[in-house]
């Protein structure tokens, strides 16, 4: 099988610094940075604004994360399509960075106004929730301008990395400000975040690739292009199934850290900051793994090595230390696995998608991603009810780990290295049973 082989392309650590003296790529990378860490600080906050605050059960809880990812499910397809007609698509991003600013401004806001309630959350996070589609959906083509095809891998890398330095420095930043300065006030950085990340974006110069003719920009073309095409199609059937049981986890794990298990904001904050330090890992590791094994392996190695960790969550139980020590474990294992799966697949997904539809199959990548994670949201408010807490984890991490399945059955361990045209990608495809 063919495939792109130029040299520093594998992921070796110059290769990635080569890309940051890139200034293009360096103000993108710098946007996304800052802004990761200010995404951190508000999954934690406002969950705990939700629970100390205003004394939000475990089914206000499972409401206030499906609202602010319901967009993701109605959006993320209409969503795609505009984006496809448009010329800049950076200037779409501006537009939702200084709107998710105001809307998460406000909760500090009406808190010191006295008037904050759980409406006022749940308007806030479906708020931020339609601009995060907007931004996500023009994203790749952003990236696509400021990074040529044979390093993908390495700035997908550079950008995992980002996202796990945010995720140690975020919860961590964010318990200490929750604990120092409430929950709301808290999310007056991850406000100001998103200015900056405006600002990096307004700097950019680069030609985006032409928006599609109208003729050719119905809504179900990106969803017709991933029924077509086995391999992308079957990848995303898993990454929707492992999203939609991940978030059982997600949903319950602040009450659940809270109350089952006692632990305090900074402990937390420290716990969740340990998915991180894995992420860190992962992110140096994945060029590397994707050499080794191959491209697709790398993405099965990931799935399993992201869900298996995640067992430990149920299982944690005992004196403090030990369930801290759990939960850390499950965290670094976890984070770990998710960075080289994402590194992985986002390469792949970004070499395969024809320029021409990629806001459109971004779309329904968003949609299997994000859009599942209300549904799983809402079943896992209700199952915590019905059935307690633990329980619940146990089932959203069993089916986290048995989503491998529809990755395993795509043909992607048979996928070695990124496709570098059209023709190629039918070959490789054709080869891998498509």
């Amino acid at each position: 099988m063919r495939g792109i082989r130029r040299r520093g392309s594998a992921g070796d650590a110059p290769s990635r610094v080569g890309l940051l003296r890139e200034r293009g790529f360096r103000l993108y990378w710098g946007a996304q940075s800052v802004s990761l860490v200010g995404d951190e600080i508000n999954i934690l906050a406002i969950p705990l604004a939700a629970v100390l605050l205003l004394d939000a059960g475990a089914a206000e809880m499972g409401w206030l994360t499906a609202v602010a990812l319901l967009p993701s499910l109605l959006l993320s397809i209409p969503g795609g399509a505009w984006a496809d007609r448009q010329a800049n698509r950076r200037q779409a991003m501006i537009v939702a960075d200084f709107g998710r600013f105001a809307a998460v401004a406000s909760i500090p806001l009406a808190y010191a106004c006295g008037a904050l309630t759980m409406a006022h959350l749940f308007v806030t996070e479906f708020v931020v929730g339609a601009l995060t589609v907007l931004f996500r959906v023009c994203n790749h083509h952003v990236y696509a301008s400021v990074v040529a095809a044979e390093r993908y891998v390495d700035g997908n890398a550079l950008l995992s990395g980002s996202r796990s330095a945010a995720a140690v420095a975020g919860p961590s930043t964010g318990g200490a400000l929750v604990q120092v300065l409430s929950a709301p006030f808290a999310l007056l950085v991850d406000a100001l975040t998103y200015l900056v990340s405006a600002v990096c974006l307004r700097s950019i110069r680069a030609r985006e690739a032409p928006p599609a003719p109208r003729e050719a920009s119905g809504l179900a073309a990106g969803l017709r292009w991933v029924t077509a095409n086995r391999t992308p199609g079957l990848l995303l059937a898993g990454v929707s199934m492992l999203s939609l049981c991940h978030t059982f986890l997600m949903t319950l794990f602040v009450l659940y850290g809270a109350t089952e298990l006692g632990l305090s904001a900074g402990a937390l904050g420290a716990v969740m900051a340990a998915f991180g330090l894995g992420g860190l890992a992962g992110a140096y590791a994945a060029p590397r793994v994707v050499r080794r094994i191959g491209l697709g392996p790398a993405i099965v190695a990931g799935f399993l090595w992201f869900s298996l960790p995640l067992l430990l969550v149920p299982l944690a139980e005992g004196p403090g230390p030990l369930v801290i020590a759990a939960l850390i474990a499950a965290q670094l294992g976890a984070g770990c696995g998710v960075a080289v799966m994402d590194i992985a697949a986002n390469s792949y997904l970004i070499a395969v998608i024809p320029p021409t539809l990629r806001s459109r199959v971004m779309g329904v990548v968003q949609t299997a991603n994000f859009g599942v994670r209300p549904i799983g949201a809402v079943l896992a408010g209700t199952l915590g009810t019905a059935l307690g807490l633990r329980p619940t984890l146990w089932i959203g991490t069993a089916g986290a780990v048995l989503s491998v399945l529809w990755v395993a059955a795509s043909g992607l361990p048979r996928i070695r290295e990124l496709p570098e045209n059209a023709e190629q990608r039918r070959e490789e495809h054709e080869e891998a049973g498509v």
